[in-house]
């Protein structure tokens, strides 16, 4: 069942007579077209699945969510984009996660910047949106998802995963220690070292292992030319310099950048289902299930 709602209190600027025009990207992202014919499509037979809008210190910001329709509390997952924003891979993400028992939040944290789904140019989705997003509003949107999360009713926030995937595997990293209540994070290709410093986001993985206080599984491809082996193992000397032994790091040999991305040639499938496998069993297998 699909439902556009608001919390409590918090209006929808754009609702006009009843209806409600989203404010979320619809489809997949300019650039990334056309998709390919392994994309993968979920439905939303026995979830509640839409666009909702979280209540921030700077106002409305929109997030897409996915929980099982039946009545209950559900662990929760916040979900991280990738460069391209919530487009339709990231909702179908939510929904693969709301199919396996979780309550799943995807928030639009370039909403304030900008719509990346419009562009098709990578130079001007950094220059334009990214670079101008800071660590900070991130972590504090992620913070009112799971306030949002907890008013719904709907789940159970004594149980939070967090997952990302490029853009957002980095952020999994660095709001797993922003939130030591966090029960487990998993982290798709995040690029781990900066390749050079910015004032917005002012801290990179390898720099935050010493803080890091929640078990993380990294999931990284050992083909991914934007992050190469090497920052893998500085990242891993990184952790055991720290003493953390639990958070661990998975190479997939032959794996590309975004080897999880079915809607773009660089998806592996044994990669992509090994590691979503991995990610359930490292959620359980922390508290997070």
């Amino acid at each position: 069942m699909d439902q556009t709602l608001q919390p409590t209190g918090l209006p929808l600027p754009n609702s006009i007579g009843g209806l409600i025009k989203t404010l979320l990207p619809q489809g997949f992202a300019k650039l990334v077209l056309p998709v390919a014919a392994s994309t993968i499509t979920t439905d939303t037979q026995g979830l509640v699945a839409g666009e909702v809008l979280l209540e921030t210190m700077t106002g409305g910001v929109p997030a897409y969510r996915a929980h099982p329709e039946k009545n209950g509390k559900f662990p929760v997952v916040l979900v991280i984009q990738e460069i391209f924003g919530i487009h339709e891979h990231i909702k179908d993400v939510c929904r693969r996660l709301a199919k396996q028992g979780y309550f799943a939040i995807a928030v639009d944290h370039y909403y304030r910047q900008g719509d990346v789904t419009q562009m098709t140019d990578n130079q001007e989705i950094f220059s334009k949106v990214v670079n101008h997003v800071p660590d900070s509003q991130v972590m504090s949107d992620l913070d009112c998802a799971v306030v949002f999360a907890a008013a719904s009713g709907h789940a159970d926030t004594q149980k939070i995963a967090v997952t990302g995937f490029c853009w957002g595997g980095r952020i999994t990293w660095t709001y797993c220690v922003h939130n030591p209540k966090v029960k487990a994070g998993v982290a798709w290709y995040g690029r781990l070292v900066a390749a050079s410093k910015a004032p917005l986001q002012p801290a990179y993985p390898v720099e935050l292992a010493g803080n890091l206080r929640v078990p993380v599984l990294g999931l990284y491809g050992a083909e991914d030319a934007g992050i190469p082996v090497a920052h893998v193992e500085q990242m891993r000397e990184a952790l055991k310099t720290a003493g953390n032994s639990v958070s661990q790091i998975v190479l997939y040999d032959g794996a590309p950048h975004a080897f999880y991305a079915d809607y773009r040639p660089s998806y592996r499938q044994a990669a992509a289902d090994d590691g979503f496998s991995r990610m359930l069993a490292w959620f359980k297998l922390y508290g997070a299930a």
